[in-house]
């Protein structure tokens, strides 16, 4: 019995007329042979799941840089909110479960050491500019495995677009885009309360009586308003009193939190760090991991390449390597 087929034949008699069926895939950029077990976005979330990008994130900044607690968030644990989110709105909505967990799960793998900070400092001092969402599709397509991960089409878009200007082509994609925020902005307030750096009193007014005051009736204020607004609908959306809500959240966020607060003292250490390792290897391409000699705009990329795919500790290990001088000994 071919399995696969099976699933399909399920997708095609129970999504919604507005998924996106495996069965229908745009394909990927390389012919691959079907798997008679998985569908064909099954193999793409199974391809993330077991990569090497994947299991960096758990060292890689989400908010707090290396902070001294074992509950606050990491790139990795903020990932798998961001899937866990988008599954349950995804199912509610008959839409394609499998596409929309491999777009949570592949969302961030080109993020930076040391979260936006890392993110920032690479975008002002390369000519090429940095996004992580455009980084994390080059994981996906060249830099994972040295060929790519060959994700089917879908995937890859819902990866692009998941932030930015661009908008997602598929409904699944749509989710990430809301999903991402709503993990992001309330996980985010549950360790800076955690961490002391706001209470949960000082939230504000309209956002709490909107949403709600603790981090579990905020996120199902917020994916119930997703569902109940997208049901039945050719496009993933919010309401917009909710949409408001929210942003005004992200706003307060900003202001308390993500700008000038205490945990942000060691940030512009974390970004100096960073474009001081570019500025390194530019002067220094020859040790470069894997330099492949070229010039020009391929060189800068490969520098970005190497910076952006490391952990937080290897970022910090690297540039005591190379600043930090030893103590002389006999």
């Amino acid at each position: 019995m071919d399995i696969r087929l099976w699933q399909e034949e399920i997708e095609r008699k129970t999504l919604s007329r507005y998924a996106t069926l495996s069965s229908e895939s745009r394909g990927r950029s390389r012919a691959a042979e079907a798997c008679d077990i998985r569908t064909e976005f099954q193999r793409d979330r199974d391809k993330i799941i077991h990569s090497k990008a994947f299991r960096r994130l758990k060292h890689k900044t989400q908010v707090f840089i290396t902070p001294e607690g074992d509950h606050y968030r990491t790139r990795l644990t903020h990932t798998l909110e961001v899937s866990q989110i988008a599954r349950t709105i995804a199912r509610a909505l008959r839409l394609n479960e499998d596409l929309t967990e491999a777009i949570a799960l592949g969302h961030d793998l080109g993020h930076t050491p040391f979260g936006h900070e890392g993110e920032r400092a690479l975008d002002r001092v390369s000519t090429l500019g940095f996004r992580h969402n455009e980084q994390s599709l080059r994981v996906v397509d060249v830099l994972e495995n040295g060929t790519g991960l060959n994700l089917t089409d879908e995937v890859r878009d819902g990866i692009l677009c998941h932030t930015g200007d661009r908008k997602p082509a598929t409904p699944e994609g749509e989710i990430i885009c809301l999903a991402d925020k709503i993990a992001y902005i309330n996980h985010d307030i549950d360790d800076a309360i955690r961490g002391g750096i706001i209470r949960a009193d000082s939230l504000p007014t309209e956002c709490v009586e909107t949403l709600g005051s603790t981090h579990g009736r905020r996120i199902d204020s917020m994916v119930r308003d997703v569902i109940e607004n997208s049901m039945d609908k050719p496009h993933v959306s919010m309401s917009e009193s909710m949409y408001t809500s929210m942003m005004n959240l992200r706003a307060y966020m900003f202001d308390a939190v993500y700008i000038g607060s205490e945990a942000k003292l060691e940030e512009k250490k974390a970004g100096d760090m960073i474009a001081s390792l570019f500025y390194f290897f530019m002067e220094n391409y020859e040790i470069l991991p894997g330099a492949s000699g070229a010039e020009g705009e391929e060189k800068e990329r490969e520098i970005l390449d190497y910076i952006a795919c490391m952990t937080d500790t290897y970022a910090t290990h690297i540039f005591k390597k190379h600043f930090i001088p030893k103590g002389w000994y006999r």
